[in-house]
């Protein structure tokens, strides 16, 4: 196993960690409450990936109301877009539209699964071909 292999093996330990911890705007506590954004913030964070993160403000309802693109700009910090045709590999981030903009933040785990936090029900598992995820607009990350 190379050590990009262990970080991304890290990158999904770390995220299903935070599986059913409820969802809260702007928080960022595991089993306590955490938002799409700050989801991502604290995985890569926590497997030394990015330094510390501070997203600033930022209203519920953003993407419904403005075209800049956040979530792309955070992201364009540390990541890097992989090439289309590559397949998805364990780690990557997944931004999907919502509204107007790249809004909702997930990570992949493997056979076609994502950890996100989702409004209402919290950090889930999600199949990256059913609802809420099907048929949006995606970006793919990658930290390597």
């Amino acid at each position: 196993m190379t050590f990009e292999d262990e970080q991304r093996a890290c990158v999904v330990q770390e995220a299903l960690s935070w599986l059913h911890t409820p969802y809260h705007h702007h928080a960022r506590i595991k089993g306590v409450g955490v938002d799409c954004a700050q989801l991502l913030c604290a995985v890569f964070e926590a497997t030394g990936l990015v330094p510390p993160i501070e997203t600033g403000a930022y209203p519920t309802d953003w993407h419904l109301h403005r075209n800049e693109e956040l979530f792309s700009g955070w992201m364009a910090r540390y990541a890097r877009e992989p090439h289309a045709a590559l397949p998805m590999r364990l780690g990557e981030v997944c931004l999907f539209r919502y509204g107007r903009t790249f809004s909702h933040g997930a990570i992949y785990v493997g056979d076609g699964l994502l950890v996100h936090a989702y409004l209402k029900r919290g950090v889930i598992l999600s199949r990256i071909t059913d609802e809420p995820l099907a048929g949006r607009d995606l970006q793919r990350w990658s930290f390597w």
